[in-house]
């Protein structure tokens, strides 16, 4: 029987490392994670109003085949920076695509990147013309280990979900012929993840041994197909994302990994709703580190990849929230009665 891994996040994908680095005072910041070696990348945008770098660079038909980081950041347009402190501290280190071997000439690495919304949460963003996100990139990377914060961390820490506290979530599982397979989300979406005046999670049917609360729906309860529940009210544009990245240990094509990332997004809709609204940047990323053979047939295998990949998903989004905890007027889950 398929189970989570013991971290039951993406470490347990063999060859990862995620960093965080936060700005308490500014209420944000910014994830990495970093493959041992390049790994197959794939993406799958399905907001509205996604913010992102480089993810044409990760269309299969496109020169550069892997990269060397995946970049999550709050900050909005500004938190594109955080991949600029990546780039530099990679860089710097000899890491990255290398067009011309020569003397002198630095290695390009690539590092592709969304960001959420999170400028209007409270926190002091009066930060004129220096933003914090390239020092915050370099902060996360530089602090890359194999844990994953859960709830305030990271990108994570300024996020809210719906009308609740958002957080940075993870869900991993393993199995029975080997395959790990994991997800990391930062929510930050307009839509609920609680059932309509009810504490249990959209993803509840996804659960595994009480991870996000064991809170199971009153199904006697009925609600209007228009009740939304715990959803941001009037939403300013592009001031609402779940960012997300999963990853298998399976040795993928960069068109299977652009699938992976598809199928994954499937993960979205089991926990939010709604989802991939005009308003939302949803981007879902895949990384594909190739510790283990793909078995034939290949599509088969990918399917069941996928398909693990959007239930990580839902349950890392329900993680996620249930982790965090309430900053100012922004109450958590936990805090509801």
């Amino acid at each position: 029987m398929a189970r989570p891994g013991p971290y039951n996040s993406l470490s347990d994908v063999q060859g990862l490392s995620i960093g965080c680095a936060e700005d308490a005072r500014a209420l944000t910041g910014v994830t990495v994670i970093v493959p041992d070696a390049r790994a197959v990348c794939g993406v799958d945008v399905r907001g509205g109003g996604p913010g992102t770098r480089e993810t044409d660079a990760l269309a299969p038909e496109m020169l550069v085949d892997a990269v060397d980081a995946v970049v999550l950041a709050g900050g909005s347009v500004y938190g594109l920076a955080a991949a600029d402190g990546v780039v530099a501290a990679m860089g710097a280190e000899g890491r990255g695509f290398v067009l011309r071997d020569l003397p002198g000439v630095p290695p390009s690495p690539v590092a592709p990147a969304a960001i959420l919304y999170d400028l209007a949460n409270g926190g002091d963003k009066a930060w004129g013309d220096a933003p914090p996100y390239a020092a915050l990139g370099r902060k996360a990377y530089a602090a890359r280990s194999r844990e994953t914060p859960l709830g305030n961390a990271g990108a994570g820490l300024g996020a809210l979900a719906g009308a609740l506290k958002g957080g940075q979530g993870g869900a991993s599982i393993v199995t029975d012929d080997g395959y790990t397979v994991a997800a990391l989300a930062c929510v930050n979406a307009f839509g609920s993840v609680t059932l309509p005046n009810q504490r249990a999670f959209w993803a509840h049917p996804f659960e595994i041994d009480g991870e996000f609360g064991a809170v199971a729906p009153d199904y006697t309860q009925r609600f209007d197909a228009e009740d939304w529940g715990a959803a941001k009210l009037n939403p300013p544009p592009r001031a609402n994302t779940t960012i997300a990245c999963v990853t298998t240990d399976a040795a993928l094509t960069p068109a299977e990994t652009k699938r992976l990332a598809q199928m994954a997004s499937a993960g979205l809709a089991r926990a939010i709703r709604p989802v991939f609204a005009p308003f939302d940047g949803d981007v879902v990323f895949a990384l594909a580190t190739a510790a283990r053979a793909c078995a034939e047939p290949r599509a088969l295998t990918l399917a069941r990849l996928g398909a693990l990949a959007a239930d990580c998903l839902a349950r890392a989004i329900a993680r996620g929230v249930h982790a965090a905890e309430s900053v100012g007027p922004h109450k958590a889950w936990r805090d509801l009665a």
